[in-house]
C-alpha cells in the first residue's frame, strides 16, 4: 500500500471524528466578528496534534504550521468558520442551540474537514515535502471580511500555494467542480438617500416626491448594465430595498434605497460605481429632490490561477472519477478567498453536497440548509493528495501531471 494509500485510509477512519466536530460546531454556532468558542476549539486541537499555533491572526483567526520531514513548498489550505443571522428550522439532533444564528453556509463542514486533515498529516509528517499551513479563517461571512487583516498579519508569510473548497448542496453528492479564471464576483453595496419636500398627499404640487423620484431613479439605474457595460463582461445592479413615508395620504421627505454590485471585471465595476452616483444626481435634479450617495465595496472577484486549477482538477479525477468532475459556471456570488488568489497563486474549488436523503434542494443562506456530510470526506482526500502530490508537479505544471495514487 502506499503513503496516499494509506493516507486515504486514516482519513477514512477519522471520518467519524469529522462528523462530530461539524454537528458540535453546527450546535454552537457564532456570528461574524464575534467567535470565540470556535478558534478556541480549533487551537486546541491543533495544538494537540502538536503543530506551531497562533490565535487571534488578524483578530480572531487561528492558523497551524506542520513542518514536513523533508524539504519542499509551503502549502495552504484554508477554512471558515463563522455563522449567519438565521434561525436553524432543521430538524436534526444537531440543530443550532443559539436562537437565531446557524451554519447555513456550511461553514462547519470546511472546519471538520480541515482539522481531519490536519489529524492525518500530522501522523505523517516525516514522509512530507515541504510544510503545510492550515488557516482556519473567521468573518467570511460580512464584509470587510477576516481574510484581508489575516493577511496583513502574516498568514501567507513563506507560503507558495493555497487551496480553498466550499461545499455546495446544491450539487449532486460525489461532484467535485472547478473553474479556471474568475468563478466568484466582486460583491459591492451602494445607498441613495433622496431627499425632498414632504406635504399633504392631496396636494403634490406644493411638495417635492421623494417617493416618486426615487422609483424612477430604480428604473434609470437598470439601464448602466444594459447600456453602460460592455456587454462581454457580466454585471449585475440590484436595488433591494426602497423604503418611504408611513402614512398612505402624507408626502414623505426622504427615500432610501440600497443594492448591490456583482462584476467581474475591475473596470467594470468602476463605471457602475461611477455611473451610479451620475444617474442618482440627474435623476433627482429633474425633479428638484437632492440625494447622497454612497458606495462600498466588498470583497474582491475571485479568479483562479488556471494551472492550479486544473492540477485540482486531475487529482479530483483520481479520486471520483472523471465523469464526476465538472467545470462550474462563474456565478455571481462572492467569497474573501479572493484575498488569498492575490497573493499567491492556487485555486477554489466546489464540492457537491446534496443531501441524498431530501428530495427538496436547500440553497445556502437557507433556515433548513443542510449538506451531506460524507462530501467532506471528498473534500479531505483532495486536500491530501494535493498536498503529496505538489512537489512533484510543480513549477513544472505546464508539462504533464504526475500522480502516485
Amino acid at each position: 500500500m502506499t503513503i496516499l494509500a494509506e493516507m486515504y485510509k486514516e482519513l477514512e477512519e477519522v471520518f467519524p471524528e469529522m462528523v462530530e466536530i461539524r454537528r458540535d460546531l453546527h450546535r454552537h454556532p457564532e456570528l461574524s466578528f464575534q467567535e470565540e468558542r470556535t478558534p478556541e476549539r480549533i487551537a486546541k486541537f491543533l495544538t494537540e496534534l502538536g503543530l506551531e499555533v497562533k490565535t487571534g491572526v488578524g483578530g480572531r483567526g487561528v492558523t497551524g504550521l506542520l513542518r514536513g520531514g523533508k524539504e519542499g513548498p509551503t502549502i495552504a489550505l484554508r477554512a471558515d468558520f463563522d455563522a449567519l443571522p438565521i434561525q436553524d428550522e432543521k430538524n436534526v439532533p444537531y440543530k443550532s442551540t443559539v436562537p437565531g444564528v446557524m451554519h447555513a453556509c456550511g461553514h462547519d463542514g470546511h472546519t471538520a474537514t480541515l482539522l481531519g486533515v490536519a489529524k492525518v498529516l500530522s501522523k505523517y509528517r516525516e514522509a512530507l515535502e515541504g510544510n503545510i499551513v492550515f488557516i482556519h479563517q473567521f468573518a467570511e461571512e460580512l464584509a470587510p471580511g477576516g481574510a484581508k487583516p489575516m493577511i496583513a498579519d502574516g498568514c501567507l508569510e513563506g507560503v507558495d500555494v493555497i487551496f480553498g473548497a466550499h461545499l455546495q448542496s446544491t450539487a449532486p453528492y460525489g461532484e467535485v467542480l472547478y473553474r479556471e479564471g474568475y468563478a466568484l464576483a466582486a460583491a459591492d453595496l451602494f445607498r441613495i438617500k433622496v431627499q425632498g419636500k414632504g406635504g399633504h398627499g392631496a396636494y403634490p404640487h406644493l411638495t417635492v416626491d421623494p417617493l416618486v423620484t426615487a422609483s424612477q431613479l430604480v428604473i434609470n439605474l437598470q439601464q448602466l448594465v444594459s447600456r453602460k457595460v460592455d456587454p462581454q463582461h457580466p454585471a449585475v445592479l440590484t436595488v433591494g430595498s426602497l423604503h418611504s413615508g408611513e402614512a398612505f395620504n402624507v408626502i414623505p421627505h426622504t427615500a432610501e434605497m440600497a443594492g448591490t454590485v456583482r462584476t467581474y471585471d475591475p473596470e467594470a465595476r468602476d463605471l457602475i460605481e461611477e455611473q451610479i452616483a451620475r444617474v442618482a444626481q440627474s435623476t433627482c435634479e429633474a425633479t428638484g429632490a437632492t440625494c447622497e450617495v454612497s458606495y462600498e465595496r466588498g470583497y474582491d472577484a475571485l479568479w483562479n490561477h488556471p494551472e492550479e486549477t486544473r492540477y485540482i482538477q486531475k487529482i479530483a479525477e483520481e479520486i471520483v472519477g472523471e465523469e464526476n468532475v465538472k467545470e462550474r459556471p462563474a456565478v455571481m456570488g462572492g467569497e474573501d478567498f479572493a484575498y488569498y488568489l492575490q497573493h499567491v497563486p492556487g485555486t477554489f474549488f466546489f464540492l457537491g453536497a446534496h443531501p441524498s436523503d431530501s428530495e427538496t434542494v436547500y440553497p445556502h443562506h437557507h433556515p433548513m440548509f443542510d449538506f451531506d456530510e460524507r462530501a467532506m470526506l471528498i473534500a479531505a482526500k483532495v486536500f491530501v493528495s494535493s498536498i503529496f502530490n505538489y512537489s512533484k508537479n510543480f513549477p513544472k505544471v505546464k508539462g504533464e501531471l504526475q500522480f502516485k495514487a
